[in-house]
């Protein structure tokens, strides 16, 4: 009998934006070019992947604390924006007393990871509970209507 929960492709590849490598491979319609601030090298140093939509083609959001930005400008610093955004992520923190996440400690590893599944987690429930409040509202409507 096996135990635990298999994990998702989703929460796979999530987990992957542990690694700079796998957030700058997600920078390939990036709408801004080696002239700008907010190159993809340096929005993945600064813990960002992109996740464009059609409405918003710059939308990016940080692997740890999960805040979402759109709206870059060229000068724009990835670093300065996240601080600007989000000042109590963690992996702001952990950055002050190191230049690369490939500088950090197996326990500030395992700790940052455990902030991430918690902001994880957070991220999903506030999502749930406004997908309830929109169903809630259209059944309100209905209701309304009888």
């Amino acid at each position: 009998m096996e135990t635990g929960t298999a994990c998702t492709e989703a929460e796979k590849w999530e987990f992957s934006m542990n690694s700079e490598n796998n957030r700058l491979s997600t920078f390939k319609d990036w709408p801004f070019d080696d002239d700008c601030q907010c190159v993809p090298s340096k929005m993945a140093a600064a813990g960002f992947y992109h996740i464009p939509t059609d409405q918003q083609p710059d939308l990016v959001r940080c692997f740890v604390c999960y805040k979402e930005l759109e709206g870059w400008e060229p000068d724009d610093d990835p670093w300065a924006e996240h601080k600007r955004h989000q000042p109590n992520c963690d992996l702001l923190k952990i950055m002050k007393n190191h230049k690369s996440l490939d500088e950090i400690t197996v326990k500030e590893f395992l700790d940052l990871e455990c902030k991430r599944q918690q902001n994880r987690t957070k991220a999903q429930i506030e999502e749930r509970v406004k997908e309830f409040r929109q169903q809630a509202a259209r059944v309100r409507g209905q209701m309304e209507l009888l």
